[in-house]
């Protein structure tokens, strides 16, 4: 049975993966300075495991003295300073410093955690592929804003206003409303 009329069309060029979290990767250097960049090339791939495609940067120098980092999720009202984190090398300006952005020390890993991002996750290095540039982050603990938890205590995507980053057209794009309940709206159609 052959179903639906619509056109499709072939896409030359990179693939498109969507929503790309904008996530930030804290670390500190041997002397105790904060340094932040932005990383798109990561997600969720266990319970409490990132992973992310990193070269070589400060941030990665920083993890191999100091396995242990903090990740945020960038926000439309944090867009501008994000997408800084993202050009600006850390190797030749402390960023932190330059962008007069507030942090303070993680109390579970020896990470910054960044007052503008309202969700952090907490996290070491569980391992690193060195051949391909993956590393795997074990997530220990998470802190969020206050304002961005509901009435239970969860984190409210709505209330965050999280960034995604669109490869097609190099933008970042908001994720926030709810459109449909996981585990339950399907469920319509299995009870057919």
């Amino acid at each position: 049975m052959e179903r639906g009329n619509k056109m499709k069309k072939e896409i030359k060029g990179n693939m498109l993966f969507a929503p790309l979290p904008v996530i930030m990767l804290g670390t500190f250097d041997e002397n105790g300075v904060p340094n932040v960049m932005n990383a798109a090339w990561g997600g969720q791939v266990d319970t409490n495991v990132i992973v992310v495609s990193l070269s070589q940067h400060k941030t990665t120098d920083n993890l191999r003295k100091c396995p242990e980092l903090t990740i945020a999720f960038a926000t439309e009202d944090s867009a501008v300073v994000s997408d800084y984190f993202g050009i600006e090398s850390g190797r030749k300006v402390n960023k932190v410093e330059k962008a007069e952005v507030s942090w303070t020390k993680s109390e579970k890993v020896n990470a910054p955690i960044f007052d503008c991002y309202p969700l952090t996750l907490e996290a070491r290095v569980q391992r690193i592929d060195e051949e391909d540039g993956y590393w795997f982050f074990e997530v220990v603990g998470m802190v969020a804003d206050e304002g961005v938890l509901d009435e239970k205590g969860k984190v409210d995507y709505s209330k965050c206003r999280f960034i995604s980053f669109d490869s097609s057209h190099n933008s970042y794009r908001t994720v926030a409303e709810e459109t449909a309940k996981a585990f339950h709206s399907g469920l319509t159609i299995r009870n057919k």
